[in-house]
Protein backbone atom coordinates (compact mmCIF):
# COMPACT_ATOMS: atom_id res chain seq x y z
CA UNK A 1 0.00 0.00 0.00
CA UNK A 2 2.91 2.35 0.67
CA UNK A 3 3.86 2.30 -3.00
CA UNK A 4 0.24 2.76 -4.05
CA UNK A 5 0.08 5.92 -1.90
CA UNK A 6 3.30 7.13 -3.54
CA UNK A 7 1.85 6.51 -7.01
CA UNK A 8 -1.53 8.05 -6.16
CA UNK A 9 0.10 11.20 -4.79
CA UNK A 10 1.80 11.83 -8.14
CA UNK A 11 -1.52 12.10 -9.97
CA UNK A 12 -2.82 15.61 -10.83
CA UNK A 13 -4.94 17.16 -8.08
CA UNK A 14 -7.82 17.84 -10.48
CA UNK A 15 -7.95 14.14 -11.40
CA UNK A 16 -7.81 13.11 -7.74
CA UNK A 17 -10.67 15.44 -6.83
CA UNK A 18 -12.80 14.27 -9.78
CA UNK A 19 -12.21 10.64 -8.84
CA UNK A 20 -13.08 11.36 -5.20
CA UNK A 21 -16.32 13.08 -6.23
CA UNK A 22 -17.29 9.98 -8.20
CA UNK A 23 -16.65 7.81 -5.14
CA UNK A 24 -18.74 10.20 -3.04
CA UNK A 25 -21.56 9.98 -5.57
CA UNK A 26 -21.40 6.18 -5.39
CA UNK A 27 -21.58 6.28 -1.58
CA UNK A 28 -24.66 8.47 -1.85
CA UNK A 29 -26.44 6.14 -4.27
CA UNK A 30 -25.52 3.03 -2.29
CA UNK A 31 -26.70 1.98 1.16
CA UNK A 32 -23.27 2.63 2.63
CA UNK A 33 -22.51 3.10 6.32
CA UNK A 34 -20.88 6.44 5.46
CA UNK A 35 -24.17 7.64 4.00
CA UNK A 36 -26.17 6.44 7.01
CA UNK A 37 -23.85 8.10 9.55
CA UNK A 38 -23.59 11.33 7.59
CA UNK A 39 -27.35 11.51 7.13
CA UNK A 40 -27.99 10.91 10.84
CA UNK A 41 -25.50 13.60 11.87
CA UNK A 42 -26.91 16.15 9.41
CA UNK A 43 -30.42 15.55 10.75
CA UNK A 44 -29.15 16.29 14.27
CA UNK A 45 -27.20 19.40 13.27
CA UNK A 46 -29.71 20.84 10.79
CA UNK A 47 -33.17 19.52 11.73
CA UNK A 48 -34.99 22.33 9.90
CA UNK A 49 -33.86 21.27 6.43
CA UNK A 50 -36.61 19.85 4.26
CA UNK A 51 -36.09 16.50 2.50
CA UNK A 52 -34.71 17.98 -0.72
CA UNK A 53 -32.31 20.28 1.15
CA UNK A 54 -31.14 17.44 3.36
CA UNK A 55 -30.50 15.11 0.42
CA UNK A 56 -28.63 17.81 -1.52
CA UNK A 57 -26.38 18.54 1.47
CA UNK A 58 -25.89 14.83 2.14
CA UNK A 59 -24.74 14.15 -1.43
CA UNK A 60 -22.31 17.06 -1.68
CA UNK A 61 -20.94 16.37 1.80
CA UNK A 62 -20.09 12.78 0.93
CA UNK A 63 -18.20 14.11 -2.09
CA UNK A 64 -16.29 16.60 0.06
CA UNK A 65 -15.41 13.92 2.61
CA UNK A 66 -13.95 11.74 -0.14
CA UNK A 67 -12.03 14.70 -1.56
CA UNK A 68 -10.54 15.45 1.86
CA UNK A 69 -9.15 11.93 2.22
CA UNK A 70 -7.87 11.75 -1.37
CA UNK A 71 -6.35 15.24 -1.25
CA UNK A 72 -4.53 14.36 1.97
CA UNK A 73 -2.67 11.55 0.19
CA UNK A 74 -1.67 14.07 -2.49
CA UNK A 75 -0.46 16.54 0.16
CA UNK A 76 1.53 13.89 2.06
CA UNK A 77 3.28 12.75 -1.10
CA UNK A 78 4.09 16.21 -2.46
CA UNK A 79 6.71 18.84 -1.61
CA UNK A 80 5.69 21.57 0.83
CA UNK A 81 5.63 24.06 -2.03
CA UNK A 82 2.65 22.19 -3.49
CA UNK A 83 0.58 22.91 -0.37
CA UNK A 84 1.58 26.58 -0.38
CA UNK A 85 0.56 26.93 -4.03
CA UNK A 86 -2.91 25.55 -3.32
CA UNK A 87 -3.72 28.28 -0.77
CA UNK A 88 -5.01 31.13 -2.94
CA UNK A 89 -6.10 33.47 -0.17
CA UNK A 90 -5.63 33.88 3.59
CA UNK A 91 -8.42 35.52 5.60
CA UNK A 92 -7.64 37.42 8.81
CA UNK A 93 -3.98 36.43 8.99
CA UNK A 94 -3.55 39.22 11.53
CA UNK A 95 -5.34 37.02 14.09
CA UNK A 96 -2.61 34.41 13.67
CA UNK A 97 0.30 36.86 13.82
CA UNK A 98 -1.13 38.73 16.81
CA UNK A 99 -1.60 35.42 18.66
CA UNK A 100 2.04 34.48 18.10
CA UNK A 101 3.10 37.56 20.09
CA UNK A 102 1.69 36.05 23.30
CA UNK A 103 4.65 34.96 25.47
CA UNK A 104 2.42 32.20 26.88
CA UNK A 105 2.14 30.56 23.47
CA UNK A 106 -0.64 29.93 20.96
CA UNK A 107 -3.09 27.06 20.43
CA UNK A 108 -5.08 26.68 17.23
CA UNK A 109 -8.40 24.83 17.32
CA UNK A 110 -8.53 22.95 14.00
CA UNK A 111 -11.76 20.99 13.41
CA UNK A 112 -12.11 18.10 10.95
CA UNK A 113 -13.20 20.55 8.30
CA UNK A 114 -12.14 21.30 4.73
CA UNK A 115 -8.56 20.11 4.27
CA UNK A 116 -6.59 20.56 7.49
CA UNK A 117 -3.45 18.89 6.11
CA UNK A 118 -2.78 21.79 3.71
CA UNK A 119 -2.38 24.27 6.56
CA UNK A 120 0.75 22.66 7.99
CA UNK A 121 3.06 24.02 5.30
CA UNK A 122 1.72 27.57 5.61
CA UNK A 123 2.00 27.66 9.41
CA UNK A 124 5.52 26.21 9.32
CA UNK A 125 6.73 29.28 7.44
CA UNK A 126 6.30 31.35 10.61
CA UNK A 127 6.67 29.03 13.59
CA UNK A 128 7.95 25.62 14.69
CA UNK A 129 4.91 23.77 16.09
CA UNK A 130 4.78 20.89 18.51
CA UNK A 131 2.05 18.57 17.25
CA UNK A 132 0.50 15.56 18.96
CA UNK A 133 0.57 12.54 16.67
CA UNK A 134 -1.25 9.22 16.96
CA UNK A 135 0.21 6.54 14.68
CA UNK A 136 -2.14 4.98 12.15
CA UNK A 137 -3.05 1.33 12.60
CA UNK A 138 -2.04 0.86 8.95
CA UNK A 139 1.78 0.68 9.00
CA UNK A 140 2.12 1.67 5.34
CA UNK A 141 -0.11 4.72 5.77
CA UNK A 142 1.72 5.66 8.96
CA UNK A 143 5.10 5.47 7.22
CA UNK A 144 3.77 7.60 4.35
CA UNK A 145 2.30 10.27 6.69
CA UNK A 146 5.42 10.44 8.87
CA UNK A 147 7.66 11.03 5.85
CA UNK A 148 5.49 14.04 5.01
CA UNK A 149 5.25 15.52 8.48
CA UNK A 150 8.94 15.10 9.23
CA UNK A 151 9.76 17.30 6.22
CA UNK A 152 8.17 20.21 8.07
CA UNK A 153 9.59 22.36 10.84
CA UNK A 154 7.50 20.56 13.46
CA UNK A 155 8.12 18.31 16.44
CA UNK A 156 5.81 15.30 16.77
CA UNK A 157 4.91 14.07 20.26
CA UNK A 158 2.73 11.09 21.27
CA UNK A 159 -0.89 11.43 22.36
CA UNK A 160 -0.17 10.46 25.95
CA UNK A 161 0.93 12.14 29.19
CA UNK A 162 4.46 12.68 27.90
CA UNK A 163 3.08 14.42 24.83
CA UNK A 164 0.85 16.65 26.95
CA UNK A 165 3.85 17.62 29.11
CA UNK A 166 5.86 18.45 25.99
CA UNK A 167 3.00 20.56 24.66
CA UNK A 168 2.65 22.40 27.97
CA UNK A 169 6.38 23.13 28.09
CA UNK A 170 6.33 24.36 24.47
CA UNK A 171 3.47 26.77 25.18
CA UNK A 172 5.17 28.11 28.30
CA UNK A 173 8.10 29.04 26.08
CA UNK A 174 5.81 30.94 23.70
CA UNK A 175 5.42 28.11 21.17
CA UNK A 176 2.59 27.17 18.81
CA UNK A 177 0.50 24.02 18.51
CA UNK A 178 -2.71 22.92 16.81
CA UNK A 179 -5.28 20.55 18.30
CA UNK A 180 -8.23 18.77 16.68
CA UNK A 181 -10.96 19.74 19.16
CA UNK A 182 -13.96 17.81 17.82
CA UNK A 183 -13.19 14.13 18.33
CA UNK A 184 -14.93 11.82 20.81
CA UNK A 185 -12.48 11.35 23.71
CA UNK A 186 -12.25 8.67 26.34
CA UNK A 187 -14.41 9.38 29.40
CA UNK A 188 -11.27 10.32 31.34
CA UNK A 189 -10.38 12.97 28.77
CA UNK A 190 -13.75 14.64 28.30
CA UNK A 191 -16.86 16.18 29.78
CA UNK A 192 -20.37 16.53 28.42
CA UNK A 193 -21.12 19.82 26.66
CA UNK A 194 -23.63 21.10 24.13
CA UNK A 195 -22.80 20.62 20.45
CA UNK A 196 -25.57 21.33 17.94
CA UNK A 197 -28.13 21.02 20.72
CA UNK A 198 -26.92 17.64 22.01
CA UNK A 199 -25.06 17.10 25.27
CA UNK A 200 -22.11 15.14 23.88
CA UNK A 201 -18.82 13.91 25.33
CA UNK A 202 -16.29 16.60 24.36
CA UNK A 203 -12.49 16.74 24.74
CA UNK A 204 -10.98 18.87 27.49
CA UNK A 205 -7.28 18.94 26.53
CA UNK A 206 -7.35 22.27 24.70
CA UNK A 207 -9.38 23.94 27.46
CA UNK A 208 -7.10 22.63 30.22
CA UNK A 209 -3.96 23.79 28.41
CA UNK A 210 -5.50 27.19 27.74
CA UNK A 211 -6.51 27.66 31.40
CA UNK A 212 -3.11 26.60 32.75
CA UNK A 213 -0.97 28.62 30.34
CA UNK A 214 -3.30 31.56 29.49
CA UNK A 215 -2.08 31.20 25.92
CA UNK A 216 -3.77 32.68 22.86
CA UNK A 217 -6.43 30.42 21.33
CA UNK A 218 -7.52 30.89 17.73
CA UNK A 219 -9.64 28.99 15.21
CA UNK A 220 -8.11 27.81 11.94
CA UNK A 221 -9.60 26.03 8.92
CA UNK A 222 -8.93 25.64 5.20
CA UNK A 223 -11.82 25.41 2.72
CA UNK A 224 -11.71 24.33 -0.92
CA UNK A 225 -13.10 26.85 -3.38
CA UNK A 226 -16.43 25.99 -5.04
CA UNK A 227 -14.78 25.68 -8.46
CA UNK A 228 -12.04 23.48 -6.90
CA UNK A 229 -9.45 26.04 -8.00
CA UNK A 230 -7.43 26.02 -4.81
CA UNK A 231 -8.23 26.64 -1.15
CA UNK A 232 -8.71 29.55 1.22
CA UNK A 233 -7.19 29.60 4.69
CA UNK A 234 -9.29 31.17 7.46
CA UNK A 235 -8.38 32.37 10.94
CA UNK A 236 -10.98 33.38 13.52
CA UNK A 237 -11.05 34.49 17.14
CA UNK A 238 -12.14 32.18 19.92
CA UNK A 239 -14.07 33.66 22.85
CA UNK A 240 -11.90 34.76 25.79
CA UNK A 241 -13.98 32.46 27.99
CA UNK A 242 -11.90 29.61 26.59
CA UNK A 243 -9.31 30.68 29.21
CA UNK A 244 -11.78 30.18 32.08
CA UNK A 245 -10.68 28.06 35.03
CA UNK A 246 -14.22 26.65 34.95
CA UNK A 247 -13.72 23.69 32.61
CA UNK A 248 -17.43 23.44 31.75
CA UNK A 249 -17.55 27.09 30.67
CA UNK A 250 -14.44 26.69 28.54
CA UNK A 251 -15.59 23.53 26.73
CA UNK A 252 -19.07 24.99 26.15
CA UNK A 253 -17.53 28.05 24.50
CA UNK A 254 -15.18 25.96 22.37
CA UNK A 255 -18.04 23.81 21.06
CA UNK A 256 -20.07 26.91 20.22
CA UNK A 257 -17.16 28.45 18.31
CA UNK A 258 -16.58 25.19 16.42
CA UNK A 259 -20.25 25.29 15.39
CA UNK A 260 -19.80 28.82 14.04
CA UNK A 261 -16.80 27.71 12.00
CA UNK A 262 -18.65 24.72 10.56
CA UNK A 263 -21.73 26.76 9.67
CA UNK A 264 -19.66 28.82 7.21
CA UNK A 265 -19.54 25.78 4.89
CA UNK A 266 -21.27 22.76 6.49
CA UNK A 267 -20.89 20.76 3.29
CA UNK A 268 -17.13 20.54 3.98
CA UNK A 269 -17.28 19.19 7.53
CA UNK A 270 -16.49 15.53 8.28
CA UNK A 271 -20.08 14.53 9.10
CA UNK A 272 -19.16 10.89 8.50
CA UNK A 273 -17.53 10.84 11.95
CA UNK A 274 -19.80 9.62 14.78
CA UNK A 275 -19.45 12.81 16.82
CA UNK A 276 -22.79 12.31 18.59
CA UNK A 277 -22.31 8.70 19.61
CA UNK A 278 -21.70 9.46 23.31
CA UNK A 279 -24.48 11.60 24.77
CA UNK A 280 -25.29 12.23 28.40
CA UNK A 281 -28.12 9.99 29.69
Amino acid sequence: MYYFFKFFSKLPLAFIQSFAKLVGGFLYKSNSSAKKTTSANLKIAYPNLNTDQHEALLKVNLQHQCMTYAESIKVWGSPTQFSLEQIKQVHHAEIFFDALKNPNGTLAAVPHYGNWELMNAWVNQYTAPVIMYKPSKDKDLDRFMLESRQRLNATLVPTDDSGVRALFKHLKHGGFSAILPDHVPKESGGIYASFYGKNVLSPTLLSKLAAKTQCSVIGMYCLRNPDLNGFELHFCKISNEILSKDLQVSVNVLNQDIEQMINVAPEQYLWGYKRFRKQKD
